[in-house]
């Protein structure tokens, strides 16, 4: 993954908005391992299940590469990707998905954001973290907003576990 000075430059803007990280932007750590991504991706899709949601939930590891995604019966065929790329954007901007997606709704410096390749400023994607390093990022599409990012919450605690 490429960063561009654009990005890195949004990228201080966010994390400063972002009171969830503080003030200094957590490290990227080992990759995942298979075992917390199935603990990650049960625990999602537990919650997807017993509430109803019909989701794809992709995790990738601290690389960025693909560990595990899942597409629930029935979820919309653009859910696959959309969750690949909202766990891709949390990754790369060490930051949950919605904050970039509020930053373009915003107006202004942040709608710079949607001319940056591989940005998918939709609430659903969050990195996770373990032993404060950023280990990967799971993504969740085929929901509402909310829905999506309650199911990637689960995921990552989940991992906890």
């Amino acid at each position: 993954m490429r960063f561009m000075p654009l990005a890195a430059a949004l990228f201080v803007a966010l994390i400063g908005a972002s009171p969830s990280f503080g003030q200094t932007p957590p490290v990227y750590g080992p990759s995942i391992t298979l075992e917390q991504a199935k603990k990650a991706m049960a625990a999602a899709e537990n919650e997807a299940t017993r509430n109803g949601f019909i989701v794809a939930i992709a995790i990738i590891d601290s690389g960025g590469n693909q560990v595990m995604l899942h597409k629930l019966d029935n979820a919309q065929l653009a859910a696959i990707d959309a969750s690949v790329a909202k766990a891709q954007t949390a990754l790369a901007f060490k930051l949950p998905s919605k904050a970039l997606e509020d930053a373009v709704t915003a107006g202004g410096p942040g709608l710079r954001l949607v001319g940056i390749k591989g940005v998918f400023a939709v609430e659903g994607g969050i990195p996770i973290l373990i032993d404060g390093k950023i280990v990967g990022a799971i993504g969740v599409s085929g929901g509402l907003s909310g829905q999506n990012s309650q199911i990637a919450r689960a995921g990552i605690e989940g991992v906890a576990k």
